[in-house]
């Protein structure tokens, strides 16, 4: 198992250099309109995708364009709010639930990633004072809720195509990610990337995420029309460093592959290397707000792909085993 983590940290320190932006790549875009009767094909493009560049946009998913605007409004209207208002619902890295500002450091950069973030994983807002008071932000931790349970829905459903062409129980991943379980740690999360300051603008080691994959099983990411800058560099174009941008347009779920399924799939299904770059000065300098949910096995679900290629682990055991190598310098 070290090993293995010494590859991947090392794979993801390699990927920090600038490297060339491409055009070449096309992102697919896959509908999932009428999904029961159309199960079949659309698992086909979902695979093909997942197997080949690790990302994929899916329209027709079943949110609609008003909730997911409203998502963005309370999630602007939260990072509105002053920093020590903030402060008040710190990140605990441990739950994976809270506020954070400039702390997550990128073994692919060295620095801290320009953005703040607020994280919702459900068991642990309540207990641990996460949620900002009503009188803040009325209506907020009901919005947030609403679109988590949304969020979830189509996570589950995309993860029912992978499920049967690896030969699990159709509904094996939504077992592994039960949110009325206790041991439940999918994660919402709110992102403010921070309008570029022109004084560093030009500053080489400015990143608004670093490369990086994510650990997850599936993430599915909400942009805004205008607020561009994702970036993913594919398995077989590593080497060369060359990028490909996804451009947001709305309504439309930009998904990727995390390392959690990519171990269950026996390294079948291929997670990605991404990240956000900083705009360059011909490009809009303002902020940008995301908002990404992970799909990610419940602290008790054990990852063991068909074939067995890897030892049987737990969820939380996997999740803990990357972070610590990942971050335990930082």
């Amino acid at each position: 198992m070290a090993s293995e983590t010494a590859n991947e940290v090392g794979e993801e320190v390699r990927m920090g250099t600038l490297g060339t932006e491409t055009s070449d790549r096309a992102v697919p875009r896959i509908d999932l309109g009428d999904f029961d009767r159309r199960k079949a094909e659309i698992t086909r493009a979902l695979w093909e995708a997942a197997t080949d560049i690790g990302f994929f946009q899916v329209t027709n998913h079943g949110i609609p364009v008003e909730h997911i605007r409203r998502a963005f409004a309370q999630a602007e209207a939260f990072f509105a709010l002053p920093d020590i208002e903030k402060g008040r619902h710190p990140l605990i890295k441990k739950l994976n639930a809270g506020w954070e500002s400039r702390a997550q450091v990128r073994p692919s950069t060295g620095t801290a990633d320009e953005k703040e973030s607020y994280q919702i994983t459900r068991p642990h807002m309540e207990p641990h004072g996460l949620w900002p008071a009503p009188e803040a932000l009325p209506g907020f931790r009901e919005a947030m809720l609403g679109f988590e349970a949304e969020a979830w829905a189509v996570g589950m459903k995309i993860l029912s195509c992978f499920a049967d062409r690896l030969g699990f129980a159709d509904d094996f991943f939504t077992r592994a990610h039960d949110p009325a379980a206790s041991t439940y740690q999918s994660t919402l999360r709110l992102l403010h990337y921070f309008a570029v300051d022109p004084a560093r603008g030009g500053s080489a080691d400015l990143w608004r995420a670093g490369a990086h994959t994510d650990f997850d099983c599936l993430t599915l990411l909400f942009q805004q029309p205008g607020q561009g800058g994702l970036q993913v560099c594919p398995g077989k174009d590593r080497e060369a460093r060359l990028w490909t941008p996804i451009e947001p347009a709305e309504g439309v779920i930009t998904c990727n592959i995390g390392d959690m399924l990519m171990r269950w799939s026996d390294d079948q299904l291929q997670s990605t290397f991404h990240r956000v770059k900083t705009p360059a000065p011909d490009e809009y300098q303002g902020a940008r707000y995301s908002l990404a949910f992970f799909c990610q096995a419940n602290r008790d679900a054990v990852i063991e792909g068909p074939a067995r290629k890897y030892e049987p682990m737990t969820a939380e055991d996997y999740l803990t085993w990357r972070i610590n190598a990942n971050y335990a310098k930082y």
